[in-house]
């Protein structure tokens, strides 16, 4: 399916729980320490949303990330195995991949995603910050981890553990494609 389809019905998902929750969407976007504008762009589908706005959506309304991405609800409830490759891929832009490998487990405590990036990936801003902790781990490629202004670069085996309420920006160093785990907890 198409990035653009798939981020529109991301997006009427969104728009669901925000009328479900009787929110306007200046209620809504400032609930998630967003603003209106952007959150409209979300939610019309015509703007990318970052993995970790879906995240912070999914645990302010008490709803699984995986039912937000897919539009399916985990059911596993004491063990998710996801073989090499199976995972749920949500290819929201054609340069920035996630694999959602615990999209099963119902109630996690973390999301877990093999990240892929692609040399070409242009990020529409620059850093992001939302509620939590968030680790990242290079397995494959030289990324450049920019942390409330200040730049590390991480190559295969270095790994960032982080408070995600600080802005932060991962990009490409060089022409191969990177791949990251990362794994992000949403504090409650």
């Amino acid at each position: 399916m198409p990035c653009k389809d798939i981020l529109k019905q991301i997006g009427m998902r969104i728009k669901s729980i925000r009328e479900i929750a009787g929110l306007s969407a200046e209620a809504f976007s400032k609930s998630i320490s967003l603003d209106v504008e952007t959150f409209v762009k979300y939610e019309e589908g015509s703007l990318d949303i970052p993995i970790t706005v879906l995240s912070a959506i999914a645990s302010k309304y008490n709803i699984e990330l995986t039912a937000l991405l897919t539009g399916q609800e985990p059911h596993l409830k004491a063990l998710s195995v996801v073989k090499k490759g199976e995972g749920i891929t949500v290819n929201r832009m054609k340069e920035y991949k996630y694999q959602d490998l615990a999209y099963e487990f119902v109630g996690k405590n973390a999301e877990v995603f093999l990240v892929k990036i692609e040399p070409s990936f242009q990020p529409q801003k620059h850093s992001y910050s939302h509620r939590g902790q968030e680790f990242n781990y290079v397995l494959e490629g030289t990324v450049k981890f920019v942390f409330d202004g200040k730049e590390y670069i991480l190559e295969v085996g270095d790994c960032v553990y982080f408070d995600s309420g600080h802005d932060h920006s991962v990009f490409i160093i060089g022409g191969t494609p990177a791949k990251l785990l990362a794994v992000i907890l949403e504090l409650k």
